[in-house]
């Protein structure tokens, strides 16, 4: 299984369910992209996210991992679903946790969305973010954010309906940013998509709820998610 961060983010938030993923028997992956955080120095410039893409399949193939279950969120969901779209022999399944930029959607209003989904987050989270964020800095995050617009825009749908692996669309039941029904609207574009919610969760229900989306994604590799 390979956890794919968002937005600025280094993998450390993926580390609550990497450890629960890892004690039910899963060889547990998380990969820092280039540009971002520790490996902000991998690249000149904040990289496009078919670049990250890329990046991300050249780092698979290096390690031979073979057809792999990837988990992404938010800006991540963009990135693994170039990936499943350009190589669909590395991709077994896809978890989209919380699909962050909806197409058509302002930047300011998609920033407003984040600022109100900060107060549902855990303390843990938010200290973990604002130290990565201020690694990756706040030039190269924003450069970041409008190559991340543009590929909503113009590339994320286009890429969903070329995935062919089984998908399932999660978001918590609290998260301002990836709202219900487009949640529902990505599930529906690719082949073979199904959602799911976990209860008591925001934007990152893998580090509030790390339990439950563990359990939900060992349901979706046995083939247990409708």
């Amino acid at each position: 299984m390979v956890l794919v961060h968002g937005l600025g983010l280094s993998g450390r938030y993926f580390v609550p369910l990497a450890r629960r993923l890892a004690a039910r028997g899963a060889s547990v992956l998380v990969p820092d992209l280039p540009g971002n955080v520790r490996s902000r120095s991998a690249a000149r410039r904040a990289p496009e996210v078919v670049e990250l893409a890329g990046a991300l399949r050249r780092w698979h193939r290096e390690l031979a991992l073979g057809p792999s279950l990837l988990v992404g969120n938010s800006v991540g969901c963009q990135v693994v679903a170039a990936l499943a779209a350009r190589e669909p022999a590395l991709v077994e399944r896809l978890v989209l946790l919380g699909p962050a930029l909806e197409p058509g959607a302002a930047g300011l209003r998609q920033c407003g969305r984040l600022v109100a989904d900060a107060p549902r987050e855990p303390p843990g989270l938010l200290a973990v973010a604002a130290s990565d964020y201020l690694v990756t800095g706040p030039f190269r995050f924003a450069a970041s954010f409008r190559h991340a617009l543009r590929d909503a825009a113009e590339s994320f749908e286009v890429h969903l309906a070329r995935v062919v692996a089984p998908t399932l669309v999660v978001r918590g039941s609290g998260d301002t940013i990836a709202s219900r029904d487009w949640t529902r609207r990505v599930a529906g574009i690719v082949g073979d998509g199904r959602t799911a919610e976990v209860n008591g969760a925001a934007h990152a229900a893998h580090y509030s709820r790390p339990g439950a989306m563990a359990a939900l994604i060992e349901q979706f590799t046995a083939g247990e998610c409708a």
